[in-house]
């Protein structure tokens, strides 16, 4: 058993990424919560926080942060039917960016009794957070269940290869030739990023180099798009106005791409997320292709 004081100050700390802030949020002085960190990595044995701007936990403080907020969902289950208390309950979930920025909030708004902790990754790496033990739940592009996960179906996000019509007369006049790919710039979210790849494999019929401009926002890829910087494959849901107003075209007709995505929420505290598994799960449905 540790002191829930200590695991308290904890995440307090890995959450804000500073003692001061941390003391903040607690209502204490910034020396009780040092004092509280030494005593548990004392008590553990381990180096729990690494000082630094920001601080962050390592893997031990990371994982012993989520256990606590997992148990505090299993007390939260426990409660039912009890008077409601106004403390919210920190919640780590991991997400695809273009699932953050199309259907997902609307889900999660509906439970204003969480204080989400968002951690956004590519959907085939999102499941990565849960084998960790670092989130209670992730969107994912994963089926089959993570060790100690229920995995539930949410259906498909359908992108389409995107650009404007300029880009595409001053790149791709033949249209999407492998060499006309390799030539002309596409975008990426981020390294762990294959869709375009993967679209443009297939369209080519061989491996393709695709030169890449580096974009981390899925409404900045939309805005890019449209002006001419790159093709990109973006959501049928973000990027349907601008198809239908001749602003974006398809980089190949009717050539969509749909990537399958799953809720998975570990065991332990599945039961406590049951209301939000089924926000999340019927947001999804309405919003995502269902087969």
């Amino acid at each position: 058993m540790h002191d829930y004081n200590q695991l308290e100050a904890l995440c307090a700390v890995i959450r804000t990424g500073s003692f001061d802030a941390a003391a903040a949020q607690l209502g204490v002085t910034q020396s009780a919560v040092s004092q509280r960190i030494k005593q548990l990595e004392e008590r553990v044995g381990t180096v729990l926080v690494k000082r630094g701007q920001p601080c962050t936990g390592t893997n031990a403080g990371r994982q012993l942060a989520t256990h606590t907020d997992q148990v505090r969902l299993m007390e939260k289950a426990l409660e039912f039917g009890l008077p409601s208390s106004e403390t919210r309950t920190p919640l780590r979930i991991a997400v695809n960016a273009d699932s953050l920025a199309t259907w997902l909030l609307p889900a999660l708004a509906e439970h204003d009794d969480y204080l989400f902790d968002l951690i956004v990754d590519d959907q085939d790496h999102s499941a990565d957070w849960l084998r960790a033990g670092e989130v209670a739940a992730a969107v994912t592009g994963h089926p089959g269940p993570v060790q100690g996960c229920d995995s539930h179906a949410l259906g498909a996000m359908r992108y389409f290869a995107t650009a404007s019509p300029d880009y595409m007369a001053r790149h791709m006049p033949d249209g999407p030739t492998a060499e006309a790919l390799e030539r002309a710039p596409a975008m990426t979210f981020n390294d762990k990023d294959r869709l375009q790849s993967d679209w443009a494999n297939i369209i080519a019929g061989r491996t393709v180099i695709l030169p890449k401009h580096r974009l981390a926002s899925s409404h900045g890829f939309v805005v890019a798009a449209c002006l001419g910087l790159g093709w990109g494959m973006n959501p049928d849901s973000l990027s349907r106005s601008q198809l239908d107003a001749g602003t974006l075209v398809e980089v190949a007709p009717n050539a969509p791409m749909d990537v399958p995505l799953f809720w998975q929420v570990s065991r332990l505290t599945a039961e406590p997320l049951r209301l939000l598994s089924r926000s999340v799960m019927r947001h999804a449905r309405q919003a995502l292709i269902q087969t």
